[in-house]
């Protein structure tokens, strides 16, 4: 009977992080943070009601890969070559200083010989950006199409691929018998094969879909095997990340004519199962170390790292092109939320033996302090400005999250209004 211990096991998973995440989306944070917080409690730090088990452990590797599938299909290539030299310019500095931050501050706490990767992955971590957070408060104050907007928006496109390239490089330095010139030989391989396969593969899928389209299920399962055997190839042949060849795979596929197809059928399985199991078995990897001085003061000042880091990298960024004071700061201020990026990389790094397990508890600190703070703080900075009102801008980048919510919002009521038909028709029926 206990090998049937799983079931109850992903039950309990899945209604607490569900009960937890409607909780903490009612104080408008994201369900990411609820769903931490359920593994935080049922795992060894608190209730010790689960523990992590090869199965989880697998679904959680493969909730990853869903969820960089589902990032890059939402890369737009063309997107990131719109947002022009300022958004790349604030990108860049953007990672550049919490990358030099985080490791600078991980050398105080983890000294001795070999632990130099340890420590720049720490710093690698602290590179991550996730917007939604701030997309939505931007979206509240009315404030996602000005000038600000369109430069968070922009620069976190490309904040993610460098964070990217930044794990790729970091993971495979990490390998055995690895040297920088084979490392990034075999990178720059990688990324070269993959641009070729991916437009073979484009110009294939292209013609596919558009002679049959009938069932596009199809197309769904034939665009997750790819990702698979991309994320496979990465890791077992050139020593990348499988995560960075999931993500490849998904910008492959962004540009085929059903990405919006195949993007509902992921977030679909990635919300019922996999994403789930994947935060909760980051908080159930959670073991609270004895909290002495040396655990908190590297905790507190990860969190002043992570947030100042981002302020001045993009406030920097954005004032050398030209943006005045307040919005660089609203910029900065913008791209603080760590959110599910951060936990990935982590995860990453605990999985390869690249990141200290006491690392990785102030890591979901900064995670969920982040995600809280960054509402407030935006805010704040844009209070300063209240009574102005500022001139909106046009940007693709700003429709498509506009487009999407008012998709969303469109497919929740045609399916409200065919569920009133049907019962309409039953009743008269009767």
């Amino acid at each position: 009977m206990d090998s049937y211990y799983f079931l109850l096991e992903l039950a309990l998973i899945l209604l607490s992080t569900k009960a937890l995440g409607i909780l903490t989306k009612r104080f408008a944070m994201p369900q990411v943070v609820g769903a931490l917080l359920a593994g935080l409690l049922l795992g060894p730090a608190v209730l010790n009601v689960l523990q992590e088990t090869p199965l989880l452990d697998d679904l959680s590797e493969l909730g990853v890969i869903v969820l960089m599938f589902t990032a890059g299909l939402t890369t737009d290539l063309d997107e990131l070559r719109k947002s022009g030299k300022a958004a790349f310019i604030i990108a860049l500095i953007g990672v550049l200083v919490p990358l030099a931050g985080g490791t600078a501050l991980a050398c105080c706490f983890n000294r001795g010989p070999g632990t130099i990767l340890e420590n720049v992955f720490v710093g690698v971590v602290l590179t991550a950006t996730s917007v939604s957070i701030t997309v939505e408060t931007l979206r509240e104050m009315g404030k996602l199409s000005t000038r600000a907007g369109n430069a968070i928006l922009g620069a976190a496109l490309i904040d993610d691929v460098l964070g990217i390239v930044a794990l790729t490089i970091v993971t495979s330095l990490g390998g055995e018998d690895a040297s920088l010139p084979l490392v990034v030989g075999k990178i720059l391989l990688f990324f070269v094969l993959s641009g070729i396969l991916g437009y073979l593969t484009f110009r294939v899928m292209n013609w596919w879909f558009r002679q049959y389209d009938r069932d596009k299920r199809r197309f769904a399962i034939m665009a997750f095997v790819f990702c698979l055997l991309l994320s496979y190839a990465a890791e077992e042949f050139f020593g990348v990340a499988d995560l960075t060849g999931a993500y490849i795979a998904g910008v492959i596929f962004a540009k085929t004519p059903r990405v919006a197809y195949l993007q509902s059928r992921f977030e679909t399985l990635s919300d019922l199962l996999l994403s789930p199991v994947f935060f909760a078995s980051m908080g159930l990897e959670v073991t609270l170390p004895e909290m002495n001085g040396t655990v908190v003061l590297f905790s507190v000042l990860l969190l002043v790292v992570a947030i100042a880091s981002k302020v001045i990298g993009c406030g920097l960024g954005a004032r050398l092109c030209h943006y005045t004071p307040q919005e660089s700061l609203r910029i900065g201020v913008g791209m603080i939320s760590r959110g599910e990026v951060a936990l990935i990389v982590a995860n990453r790094g605990i999985s390869t033996g690249m990141m200290k397990q006491e690392f990785f508890g102030p890591v979901v600190i900064v995670v969920i302090a982040t995600t809280i703070l960054t509402p407030i703080l935006l805010k704040l900075a844009y209070s300063s400005s209240a009574g102005v009102r500022e001139k909106p801008e046009q940007s693709a980048v700003v429709d498509r999250y506009e487009d999407a919510q008012a998709f969303d919002l469109a497919s929740q009521a045609l399916l409200e209004d065919h569920e009133r038909l049907m019962n309409s028709g039953k009743r008269d029926k009767s």
